[in-house]
C-alpha cells in the first residue's frame, strides 16, 4: 500500500485543559487535562461507557466540551476521522471520493484520477462504480480510509474502525492505518480490543467512568498499569 505523502512540518500538539462534558444534567466526563504530541499513535481505551468516543468527539472538535478549553499549540492540522459506521453517500464509491475532491476544490479534470489512485491504494478498483453502501463492512472502512487518504491528513482519528469486522478485514484496516502513520501522520483511536491495541499503540489512555486514570506508554499500560481499574480491564475482567 502507498502511503500518502510524508509530512515535512512537526504537528501541532493537541492540549485539553481540565475539558469537562454534561449532557441533560449528567456528567460523561470528568474535567480532563491531556496532551497528544508527536508523531504517535495513542490508543484511548476502556469498558463500554467509559467516554471513549465521546473524548475522540471532543478532541476532533464535533463536540463542544462543558468547560475547560480544547486548543492546538501552533497551526491547525489537517484532520481526517473515521467512524465505527462509515457515513457514505448514496452514490458510488468512485463518487464518494471525487464529491471529496470538489469540496476541497480540486480541478474536475485531476479528480477522477487521484480518486482512482486512492481506490488502488486500498484495494478497491474493483469496486469503483459499486454503490457504496451495498459493499460489506471491511470495504466501507476502506473507503472512509480512502477519503481521509485523499485529504493527506497532519491527525487521523479513528472511532472503533474495525468493531464487528472479520480478521481479513481488521489486518487491511490496520495495515492501512500504519502506513499513514509510516507517512507522518498521527493516529489518535479508540478501541476495545486489547490484542489491536498492542499492535498499534505507542501510548494508551485509559477512561473508566468518564475519568482519565492513565495516559502512559504501550509498554508500560500492558506490564504495570498504575490503576486498579487499568489492572482489572487488561486481565479480562469485569469493570464498572
Amino acid at each position: 500500500m502507498n502511503a500518502p505523502t510524508s509530512i515535512l512540518a512537526p504537528i501541532a500538539d493537541l492540549q485539553l485543559d481540565s475539558v469537562s462534558f454534561e449532557h441533560r444534567g449528567q456528567s460523561l466526563l470528568a474535567p480532563t487535562s491531556l496532551t497528544l504530541s508527536g508523531c504517535r499513535r495513542t490508543v484511548i481505551m476502556g469498558p463500554n461507557g467509559a467516554g471513549k468516543s465521546l473524548l475522540m468527539r471532543l478532541a476532533h472538535g464535533l463536540l463542544t466540551p462543558t468547560t475547560g478549553r480544547i486548543y492546538w499549540q501552533g497551526p491547525t492540522p489537517v484532520q481526517a476521522m473515521v467512524f465505527q459506521r462509515p457515513v457514505l453517500l448514496r452514490r458510488s464509491a468512485i463518487d464518494n471520493l471525487t464529491y471529496v475532491l470538489g469540496i476541497h476544490k480540486v480541478p474536475r479534470a485531476q479528480r477522477k484520477a487521484r480518486a482512482y489512485q486512492a481506490l488502488d491504494t486500498f484495494g478497491l478498483t474493483s469496486l469503483a462504480h459499486r454503490p457504496a453502501r451495498v459493499l460489506s463492512g471491511g470495504e466501507q472502512q476502506r473507503l472512509a480510509l480512502a477519503r481521509a487518504w485523499l485529504l493527506n491528513p497532519d491527525v487521523l482519528f479513528l472511532d472503533e474502525a474495525t468493531s464487528a469486522l472479520d480478521p481479513a478485514a481488521i489486518k487491511a484496516v490496520e495495515d492501512a492505518v500504519m502506513a499513514f502513520h509510516a507517512s507522518g501522520t498521527r493516529i489518535v483511536m479508540t478501541t476495545h480490543d486489547l490484542h489491536q491495541a498492542k499492535r498499534l499503540a505507542d501510548d494508551v489512555v485509559f477512561l473508566h467512568n468518564g475519568q482519565l486514570r492513565e495516559h502512559t506508554s504501550n509498554e508500560t499500560f500492558f506490564s504495570a498499569p498504575r490503576s486498579s481499574e487499568g489492572r482489572a480491564f487488561i486481565q479480562g475482567e469485569l469493570v464498572w
